[in-house]
């Protein structure tokens, strides 16, 4: 089990109310649980279904250097690159 964190924006009402059956919804968009790998990879699909035109973000606990993982979905400023084996988030700039 490790701590896990999903942040959503703009994502249809039937994800939302999915999410808040595995965590708790701390804020809008904003859920946190402590869940196992399964569930997580269950919920990332989750995600990948429902979220349409949205975007989320999913940030877990894990024993690398950084102590976090992260994936992302959906178009937004903010890119995860990799930097010598180190995840880091790249912001662009408004066009």
């Amino acid at each position: 089990m490790s701590m896990l964190v999903v942040v959503t924006e703009n994502v249809p009402d039937r994800l939302r109310g999915r999410l808040a059956v595995w965590l708790l919804e701390i804020r809008a968009g904003v859920y946190i649980g402590d869940t196992s790998r399964k569930i997580r990879e269950m919920i990332w699909e989750q995600i990948n279904a429902l979220a349409e035109q949205g975007n989320a973000v999913m940030a877990w606990a894990t024993n690398s250097e950084s102590g976090f993982e992260f994936q992302t979905y959906g178009e937004n400023r903010r890119i995860p690159v990799d930097l010598d084996g180190l995840r880091l988030v790249s912001f662009m700039p408004k066009e």
